[in-house]
């Protein structure tokens, strides 16, 4: 896959598990025979969300409602909150918002990932939520408002629903993505302790040996002076190093 994007657990034939991986599948196990867990998982871009993801729920036996979000580019954030439940309730067949959320309880998890966050892989003409908010900045926060305020006037309703979502909040800066929750030191574990306040948090990172056997995993010649180097210039995402790898090839 020449992106390196994973959207299914078909992208992932090559996956090297790890302790951040066994660690999300232990939590996804519960999920089985427990309801009302909102599970958010959390990584640099370039780690490996996706990968993780796809490959521990391809593992599992759950039961799954995959949503996506197809929005244009000039949306407002009253224009994303339309469009999302317009797609869900189409999705699930149903004419109402308390209708999807009963729907949604007859699931094991519903499912905010690729193809929710990453849908202009998808469909070029349109976008995710992830290139939205990355792309319009502070204008989304009113959208991230009105989603909270639905979460606590329906928080009885999802006592009976399991959600997971790949969570990010990217800036640019100086040509390289940078997210918020994972990328800025103080400010993100301040973040994250309150974001673990409020739903079960699973962070995707890697040590130095993890690094390493992905690394050789995916380029088995590689020399450890090599690795070095990319791990230097790169930290510990695979993506951007995959990336890095491909491109030396070809000059």
């Amino acid at each position: 896959m020449a992106s390196h994007k994973v959207f299914s657990a078909k992208d992932c034939e090559r996956f090297i598990e790890t302790k951040s991986f066994h660690e999300l599948c232990s939590v996804f196990k519960t999920l089985k025979t427990s309801k009302g867990n909102f599970v958010l998982v959390l990584a640099s871009p370039g780690t490996g969300k996706s990968a993780n993801l796809y490959q521990a729920l391809s593992l599992l036996d759950l039961n799954i409602h995959d949503t996506h979000l197809f929005i244009d580019t000039d949306s407002k954030p009253a224009d994303v909150f339309r469009i999302f439940w317009e797609i869900l309730k189409e999705d699930m067949g149903v004419k109402t918002k308390e209708e999807a959320y009963k729907k949604a309880s007859e699931y094991d998890l519903v499912l905010f990932a690729d193809s929710f966050l990453d849908s202009e892989h998808i469909d070029p003409g349109k976008m995710g939520l992830g290139l939205w908010t990355e792309e319009n900045g502070p204008r989304t926060f009113p959208l991230y408002f009105r989603v909270l305020y639905e979460y606590l006037k329906h928080k009885r309703d999802l006592k009976n629903i399991n959600i997971v979502a790949q969570t990010s909040w990217i800036i640019n800066f100086r040509g390289f993505r940078y997210d918020i929750l994972s990328d800025l030191n103080f400010i993100s574990k301040i973040l994250v302790f309150l974001l673990k306040r409020l739903f079960e948090v699973v962070i995707i990172s890697y040590n130095r040996e993890e690094m390493i056997k992905i690394i050789r995993n995916h380029s088995a010649g590689i020399s450890e002076d090599k690795i070095e180097e990319y791990i230097k210039r790169y930290g510990n995402r695979p993506r951007f190093i995959f990336k890095a790898m491909e491109k030396e090839k070809k000059v």
